[in-house]
């Protein structure tokens, strides 16, 4: 489990969404790697309140992080009043590595990053095939 690849699920994403009609190509960005047994996964998601706007969840075998972002920004002036609405749902999904324990998987939302860790250990051999007694007569 030196180097995470990419995965087909991470190029099919913006197909699917543009197939479904989402034109706007917003997703969450990400940054991915291992670090001992744990693949650590950092989402930007600054403005959001994780309590409310947040959810993060796994799936066979998979990591899905959702969020909803509402900014409201209000210029006032004199003569003027221009206000702007930034709002929008977001979400990933990530394949886990094999060996992950979804159980122990751990959360943390700070200063605009989620910072998600998947214990996982390298499966066994043994773990990877197993002979299959056949029966005959």
């Amino acid at each position: 489990m030196a180097d995470l690849k990419w995965a087909p699920s991470d190029v099919m994403e913006p197909i699917r969404r543009f197939l479904d009609g989402d034109l706007t190509f917003s997703s969450i960005r990400v940054e991915q790697f291992m670090e001992g047994d744990n693949m650590v996964v950092r989402a930007e998601l600054p403005g959001i309140d994780p309590e409310q706007d947040l959810d993060v969840s796994v799936a066979d075998g998979m990591l899905q992080i959702k969020a909803e972002r509402q900014e409201k920004s209000e210029h006032k002036a004199k003569n003027s009043y221009r206000s702007e609405f930034r709002y929008g749902s977001f979400n990933r999904s990530i394949p886990l590595p094999p060996g992950a324990r979804e159980e122990d998987i751990t959360a943390q939302y700070k200063d605009g990053v989620l910072e998600v860790r998947a214990p996982a250990r390298e499966p066994s051999e043994s773990a990877e095939k197993r002979k299959i007694r056949i029966d005959h007569s």
